[in-house]
C-alpha cells in the first residue's frame, strides 16, 4: 500500500481526532483516538496536584513530620530537580518501551508515590514518596509533546491547548480546594493530601490498552526502532534557545507561585486576599492555554507571542513596583497572562521537530535543562528580598530577566527543524 492510501485511509479519523497512526499493515483501532484523548487529558490533569496540594497543607506537613527549616527547604526545591533528574531518562525509556507505556507507568509512580507519602511517620519516607510521584511526572512531562506529535501531528497546537488547559486546571484545582477538602472530610492534613491519589489512578486506566496497542504496533514494526535515535539535540541552537526559555518562564512561574501572595501581604493586602489573587492568576492559565497553543500552531513563527506575553509580564513587574496594592487585580491578571508561556513553550517543542523521536529528545533536553536552569529562581529572590528589606529589587530582576525571556522566545519561534539544524535526514 502507497503512504498515499495509508493517509487517505487515516483522513477522517485525524479530523474526529482520532489516532492517525496507523499500524503496518492496517489502520490503527477505532478506538484509540478518543481513548488517546481522555488519556491525555487525565495525565495533564495530574501532573501538578502533588505540588500544589502539599502547599496548600505544608504547615501541617512540616509540623506533623516535625521538619527542620532545612528539610522544608529541600522539599519546595525537589520538584524542579526531579523534574530535570528524571526526565533526561525518557528518551531512553520510550525508546526502550514506547512513550504509552513510559507515561502509563509515569501516572501508576504519581499514583503511588502520593498514597505512599500520607502515611509517612518521617520526613524522608515523606521526601521519598514525594519524589517517586515527581519522577511519574517528570516523565509524563516529556512524553506527552511526543505522544502528541506521535499521533496527532496535523493537530499539535489544538491537543497542546487541550492538555495545558488541563494541566492548569489541576494545579488551580488542587491549590483551591485541598484544604477545603481537607475540612470536610476530618481536618486531617494527611488525608486531605491522600484524595489527590484517587484522581492520578484514575489516570493510568485509559493509558494501559493505549501501552497494550503501542507494543503490537512496535512490535510489528521492529525495524522503526532503528530511526528512533533521534538527531543529538546538543548541536542545535534552536534546542538551547528553547531550553533557555523554557528555563526563564519556569522561574517566573515558580517566583509567582512562591511569592506573589507575600508582595501584596506586604503592600498591605489581607492574607486571604492575596491568596484569591494568586488563585486568579493561575486560573487565568485555563482559557489561555487551550487559546495560545492553537494560535501559534497556525502561526509559521510563534516569536510574537512570546514577545506579547513578555510585555505583559513587564507591565505586571511595574505595576507591582509603582503601586501593588492599588491595582493589585490587574497586576494579578497580568502576570496570569505572562505566565501562559509555558503552553507556549511547549507547543513549540512540538513544532520544532520533524518526528515524534525528534520531539523526545528535544523535549527531554528542553525541559531538563530548563528546569536546572529555574531551580536557584526563588532562592535567589528570597535571598534579596531577606538582605533589601523589600521587592524593589527582587521585582527589577524578574523584569530585567523577562527581557532575555522574550529574545530567547523569538529564537525559539522560528520555523526551523532541530533536524535541519543538525543535517539530520527526514
Amino acid at each position: 500500500m502507497q503512504d498515499e492510501d495509508i493517509q487517505t485511509m487515516n483522513r477522517p479519523a485525524v479530523e474526529r481526532g482520532s489516532a492517525v497512526r496507523p499500524a503496518p499493515a492496517d489502520a490503527a483501532p477505532t478506538w484509540l483516538g478518543p481513548v488517546l484523548v481522555v488519556g491525555i487529558v487525565l495525565a495533564a490533569l495530574n501532573l501538578r496536584p502533588a505540588i500544589t496540594s502539599l502547599g496548600a497543607l505544608f504547615e501541617e506537613a512540616r509540623t506533623g513530620l516535625h521538619m527542620s527549616g532545612t528539610v522544608a527547604g529541600l522539599i519546595t526545591s525537589v520538584p524542579a530537580l526531579c523534574f530535570a533528574v528524571f526526565g533526561v531518562t525518557a528518551p531512553r525509556l520510550s525508546r526502550r518501551f514506547g512513550p504509552a507505556a513510559v507515561v502509563c507507568a509515569g501516572m501508576a509512580a504519581v499514583a503511588a508515590g502520593l498514597l505512599i507519602r500520607p502515611f509517612a511517620d518521617a520526613a524522608a519516607g515523606f521526601l521519598a514518596a514525594s519524589a517517586l510521584s515527581l519522577a511519574g511526572i517528570a516523565l509524563t512531562n516529556v512524553l506527552l509533546p511526543v505522544i502528541v506529535k506521535r499521533y496527532f501531528p496535523d493537530r499539535v497546537g489544538t491537543m497542546t491547548g487541550l492538555y495545558s488547559m488541563a494541566l492548569a486546571a489541576g494545579t488551580s484545582l488542587a491549590a483551591a480546594t485541598t484544604v477545603p477538602l481537607t475540612d470536610a472530610l476530618g481536618g486531617s492534613w494527611r488525608t486531605g493530601l491522600l484524595v489527590w491519589a484517587a484522581l492520578a489512578a484514575a489516570a493510568v486506566l485509559p493509558w494501559l490498552p493505549v501501552a497494550a496497542a503501542s507494543r503490537r504496533e512496535k512490535a510489528a514494526a521492529p525495524a522503526a526502532r532503528a530511526a528512533d535515535a533521534g538527531p543529538s539535540v546538543v548541536r542545535s541552537r534552536t534546542a538551547w534557545a528553547l531550553a533557555c526559555y523554557f528555563g526563564l518562564q519556569a522561574t517566573g512561574a515558580y517566583v509567582t507561585m512562591g511569592w506573589l501572595p507575600q508582595i501584596f501581604r506586604d503592600a498591605g493586602v489581607s492574607a486571604s486576599t492575596a491568596g484569591v489573587l494568586l488563585a486568579v492568576t493561575m486560573v487565568m492559565g485555563v482559557p489561555l492555554a487551550f487559546v495560545i497553543p492553537g494560535l501559534a500552531g497556525r502561526m509559521r513563527h510563534q516569536g510574537p507571542i512570546a514577545a506579547v506575553l513578555g510585555v505583559f509580564g513587564l507591565a505586571g513587574y511595574l505595576g507591582l513596583y509603582l503601586a501593588p496594592a492599588g491595582g493589585a487585580w490587574a497586576w494579578a491578571l497580568l502576570l496570569g497572562i505572562s505566565n501562559c508561556a509555558f503552553p507556549l513553550v511547549i507547543t513549540m517543542i512540538g513544532l520544532r521537530a520533524k518526528s515524534p523521536a525528534g520531539v523526545v529528545r528535544l523535549s527531554a533536553f528542553a525541559q531538563s535543562t530548563g528546569y536546572l536552569i529555574s531551580i536557584p529562581g526563588p532562592l535567589v529572590i528570597g535571598t534579596l528580598y531577606q538582605h533589601s528589606g523589600g521587592w524593589d529589587l527582587p521585582l527589577a530582576l524578574m523584569a530585567g530577566l523577562l527581557v532575555p525571556q522574550i529574545a530567547l522566545g523569538v529564537l525559539a519561534g522560528r520555523d526551523r527543524t532541530i533536524e535541519d539544524e543538525c543535517g539530520m535526514r527526514d
